[in-house]
């Protein structure tokens, strides 16, 4: 009997992050700073809103219930971190880099994350408006029970990324590249632009059957009942 090939196997798992931070030190200084090093630390409760923390590091630090409406974090650094409750609106984090992180009930809008790259990286819970990934690189990125309302992949590369029991409504794939994408978990999936590019995903036969009308609209089929049925 034949091996399976690669196209009709199933899709390759998602690593999923391991963070084990240290035991952290509270973070007590006022606001961010440009380039700053943070590695060790706990930011609880703390409004960022509007703070400059562009081209900063962060390792092995834990956000809890933080503000980050505005904040500037273009070109940051994450790595072995948790970031819980986060909430903000406009947060600047094109550039930026995530490297087993856990991102857990965020509540954010109008990030503008263009051009990041996610590297093992776990979104569980929440709900993101008009998150910016546009030119973004996900590799092993799992969204998980996370509602992403008008998500903009365009010109983004994925590889390994797995939505579960997740709503993808109003989605753009335009221009963007999958590989190993399993979209099948998705609880709701509606995508706007790019479905041509869903090549390189696997979705369930429901879902086929949702996508169809966008599909047919895509290719020019008009879809009519039979006259003289």
């Amino acid at each position: 009997m034949a091996r399976k090939t690669r196209s009709a196997a199933r899709p390759a798992k998602a690593k999923e992050p391991s963070v084990r931070l240290p035991e952290l030190e509270p973070y007590t200084s006022n606001g961010l700073e440009r380039e700053g090093d943070y590695d060790g630390l706990e930011f609880a409760g703390l409004e960022l809103d509007g703070q400059d923390g562009t081209g900063s590091r962060f390792l092995d630090c834990r956000l809890t219930d933080c503000a980050l409406d505005e904040a500037r974090l273009r070109n940051a650094r994450f790595t072995d971190c948790v970031l819980e409750r986060v909430r903000g609106v406009g947060t600047d984090l094109a550039g930026a880099g995530f490297r087993d992180v856990e991102l857990t009930e965020a509540r954010l809008g109008g990030i503008q994350a263009h051009g990041a790259v996610l590297e093992r990286v776990l979104v569980r819970g929440g709900k993101i408006d008009y998150l910016n990934l546009r030119a973004a690189r996900l590799t092993d990125v799992v969204f998980e029970g996370v509602v992403l309302a008008e998500p903009d992949f365009g010109g983004a590369e994925l590889e390994r990324v797995e939505f579960r029991d997740c709503v993808l409504r109003r989605a753009d794939f335009s221009g963007a590249r999958l590989a190993e994408v399993d979209l099948r978990g998705a609880v709701e999936l509606d995508v706007v632009r790019g479905l041509d590019r869903l090549a390189g995903a696997v979705i369930s036969p429901a879902q086929l059957l949702d996508l169809a009308p966008a599909l047919a609209a895509q290719l020019g089929i008009r879809v009519e009942a039979d006259p003289t049925g």
